[in-house]
Parts: structure tokens; C-alpha cells; sequence
């Protein structure tokens, strides 16, 4: 049993309570009333799509619901049994948590079958507990501590993402602003991101709470519907995240156009104090000996002077003809 051969794990519990891991030979050979089994395959093997297309005894439909590429969290009722898409948080070396990774699972009463693409730790939390003895009893349950196990897994990443924001926050309000914009971008992205999917996962665990399957008892729906509730909240902090970014984000806009603001009026300031030194000197530094009749004219000078005067006026009509000012 490896990721090559597309047997990620797979689990047989008995008659007497006790879950064990199985390999393909088992597998192949269960049938109905041997117990409850559970094969969580790896789709991008082709051992494993062979399987699912041609000997799980699943509907076509299924089988390829199963292995599509592209996903979105759902849930459909088939004949008494259920089509699951659900998505958990990336939570693999190097990858971004809210690149979150799809899980598909068919559940019958007696047989689960789930596919992934990429590692999900819920999985790894589930069969963890059945490692301890502290597996499911039934397939009702099972789906229960699958769909909990990716919550759970939701929960520390949406707390990174406040205190991120808090600390966005702070450095906004004690000045230190350095690289705060991008850092802001993406952390909208991140929500944006993971409210995409955890707003139809919710949508999927109303669904399945709508749907009449037998060996979904009212325990198991209650468990579900506190499932659904702490999802919404999830999508509710998602929401105010955003929202608080966006007003961090404006902050800081407000911030910069203030600081340039105060920097442009020193600038005018001084542009102010020096701009009549500079006519002053300027014009009084023009050289009038080299004009014609400028030692015939004394009022050469003053004719420059007026020149002078005429071009400004000129330049202030057609700047108030454009609506410059």
C-alpha cells in the first residue's frame, strides 16, 4: 500500500468494533456485510482510477465526480447514499493555507470511498484516531469526524489571519508603515481565498442536513448542523477580516495623502519665500547693453520690464480660458 499505487490507506472495521488497515487484495475482495470499510485513494494514480471507473461497482456518474480536476464543495443524495465535496486548508510544507485542497467522498452505509489530490491533515487527524481505537462506529459518524477534522483545521489559520491584522493595525497607528501594503493584500487574498470555498461547504452541510438518508440519524445531524454553525461563523470572521483590512487599507491611503500634504506645503512655503528673491535678482541681473538703442534709450530697461509684464498677463488669461484655476 503506497501513494504510487493509489491506496493512501485503507480500513476495515469488523464486527467486533476493532478498525485495521487493509491493503488492495481486501479491498477487492469486500462485500456487503463484512463491515464497514473505508479506501481513501490518491486520484492522480492511475491504479486508483482504474479501480473507481471499472471494479468499485460505482456509477459512472460517481466515478467521475470522484476524479473530476475541478471541484466545489457540494453534496448530493443518490439512491440513499451521499456525494460529498468538501475542502480543508493546505496545510502541507511550503504551500499557502488558503490554497485549499479538495476531499470527494462517496458514503454508503457500508462502504466510503474518498479521493484527494494533495495530503490533508484531517485525514491524517482521522486515522490518528483510529490508530487509538477512537474510530467511527458507523458511516453516519464517520462523516461527521471528517467533516469536524476539516473545520478544526480552519480554525488556527482564520486566528492567524486576525492577529496579523491586529498587528497590521498597530503598525499603522505607531507610524511604521514599511511594506504594510502588500503585506494587506495578501492577507485580503487569503480571505477572499478561503471565503470562496468555506461559504458553499456551508451551503453542502445544509444541504446533506436536507437530505433523508437512513444512516444519517438525528444525532448525527445534530452534530452536523453544529458543524455548519461554527463554518458560517468562520465565513462571518472571513467577512470582518476583509472589511477591517479594507479600512487599514484606507487608513494608510489616508495617512500617505496627509504626509504628502504637509510635505507639499513646506515645499510651497519655500517656494513662496524664495520665488521673489529669485525675480528680483533675475531681473535685475539682465544684461540691457547689448539691445538696440539702449544707449539712446534710458527706459529700455522699464520696456523690458513691461514686456515682462504683458507675457505674465498673457499666460493668466489662457490658463483661466483652460480652467486651470
Amino acid at each position: 500500500m503506497t501513494e504510487e499505487d493509489g491506496l493512501v490507506c485503507a480500513y476495515l472495521r469488523g464486527r467486533d468494533g476493532q478498525w485495521r488497515g487493509i491493503g488492495w487484495d481486501e479491498v477487492q475482495a469486500w462485500s456487503a456485510g463484512n463491515g464497514l470499510l473505508w479506501v481513501h485513494l490518491n486520484r492522480s494514480a492511475e491504479r486508483a482510477r482504474h479501480w473507481l471507473q471499472r471494479d468499485s461497482g460505482l456509477d459512472a456518474l460517481v466515478a467521475e465526480s470522484l476524479l473530476a480536476e475541478e471541484t466545489r464543495p457540494r453534496a448530493l443524495e443518490r439512491d440513499g447514499n451521499l456525494l460529498v465535496n468538501l475542502r480543508g486548508v493546505n496545510l502541507n510544507p511550503g504551500a499557502d493555507p488558503d490554497d485549499m485542497v479538495s476531499l470527494r467522498m462517496w458514503c454508503e452505509p457500508e462502504r466510503i470511498v474518498t479521493c484527494r489530490g494533495r495530503r490533508l491533515m484531517a485525514i491524517d487527524d482521522l486515522r490518528e484516531r483510529i490508530a487509538k481505537g477512537r474510530g467511527p462506529a458507523d458511516a453516519g459518524a464517520f462523516l461527521v469526524e471528517i467533516a469536524g477534522a476539516l473545520v478544526n483545521r480552519v480554525s488556527p489559520v482564520i486566528e492567524t489571519l486576525d492577529e496579523t491584522q491586529d498587528e497590521l493595525e498597530d503598525q499603522v497607528v505607531t507610524g511604521e508603515r514599511q511594506e504594510i501594503r502588500s503585506r494587506l493584500s495578501a492577507l485580503r487574498r487569503q480571505a477572499i481565498s478561503l471565503r470562496r470555498y468555506l461559504a458553499p461547504q456551508r451551503e453542502a452541510m445544509a444541504r446533506i442536513l436536507g437530505e433523508s438518508v437512513a444512516w444519517l440519524d438525528q444525532h448525527h445531524k445534530a452534530q452536523l448542523r453544529e458543524i455548519s454553525d461554527r463554518t458560517m461563523r468562520y465565513v462571518e470572521d472571513l467577512d470582518a477580516i476583509r472589511e477591517r483590512a479594507a479600512v487599514i487599507q484606507d487608513e494608510v491611503a489616508n495617512r500617505v495623502a496627509e504626509s504628502m500634504n504637509r510635505n507639499m506645503y513646506m515645499l510651497a512655503i519655500v517656494a513662496t519665500v524664495m520665488l521673489p528673491l529669485g525675480f528680483f535678482t533675475g531681473l535685475l541681473g539682465i544684461n540691457v547693453d547689448g539691445m538696440p538703442g539702449a544707449h539712446d534709450t534710458p527706459w529700455a530697461f522699464w520696456a523690458v520690464s513691461g514686456f515682462l509684464a504683458l507675457l505674465v498677463l498673457a499666460q493668466v488669461i489662457v490658463m483661466r480660458r483652460l480652467r486651470w484655476f
